[in-house]
């Protein structure tokens, strides 16, 4: 069996360059990758296209890349909670492309299972129409989308192993899933990595054939995006 390991986050991110095409998994602050995001703003890489579905908060996350201007095009389904994400967009500083949240995910989908293109009435008769071929099935208007083209997607599981099998833990399965093989290199970082074997089969999310290279992460924050507390009376 093909062991998928490297030894760290270093060694996961090689061959990430200025201007690529990233994948980037979780849903606001939910099962981001930490680890490869915080080296990625130490390595400095810069002119990126992300593709996520948010971009986290100001200060954690993406928002990281974004204050230091690494990111130079934000394909994603809202602006979040990032108040510099809004301000670089309305500013023009950022470009940004907003998708449907479900169009977003299934062009993510398409890319891993190899499907070109696909049609969703989502956006129909809506700027998110303009410029795209447009036909009709059973009565119902719909748009063509393309699947994504990225050079790197980066995920983040719960458990994996050194065959890249992962298993995500509640909410944090969110878009991980479906950009695991959905660009030319998958990277995994996992909070606990095992040998091979070492998972039931019966509860692998994501076999590792559809991951490159994974990791083990460390110093995970994990932190709450929106904290909702009430009164104990």
């Amino acid at each position: 069996m093909i062991n998928k390991t490297v030894n760290n986050v270093q060694d996961a991110l090689q061959g990430i360059e200025n201007g690529m095409t990233i994948m980037l998994g979780g849903f606001g602050l939910c099962g981001i990758p930490e680890n490869c995001i915080s080296e990625l703003v130490k390595k400095e890489t810069n002119n990126l296209t992300c593709i996520s579905n948010n971009a986290g908060v100001d200060d954690f996350g993406l928002g990281l890349l974004l204050q230091k201007r690494q990111i130079k095009k934000m394909i994603s389904s809202y602006v979040g909670e990032n108040a510099e994400f809004e301000r670089q967009m309305l500013s023009g500083e950022l470009e940004v492309d907003l998708i449907p949240q479900g169009t977003l995910a299934e062009r993510c989908r398409a890319a891993q299972a190899g499907i070109p293109a696909f049609f969703t009435p989502a956006g129909y008769g809506t700027e998110v129409a303009e410029g795209k071929e447009v036909r009709e099935f059973n009565g119902k208007m719909h748009v063509m989308e393309h699947a994504f083209k990225a050079d790197f997607a980066i995920v983040k599981a719960w458990k994996g192993d050194e065959a890249g099998n992962l298993i995500f833990k509640g909410t944090a399965r969110n878009f991980n899933p479906c950009m695991a093989g959905a660009a030319k290199i998958t990277i995994a970082e996992v909070e606990e990595l095992l040998p091979a074997g070492s998972l039931d089969p019966n509860e692998i999310h994501i076999p590792g054939i559809l991951v490159n290279r994974i990791f083990q992460g460390d110093r995970y924050e994990k932190r709450i995006e929106q904290r909702t507390v009430r009164k104990i009376f």
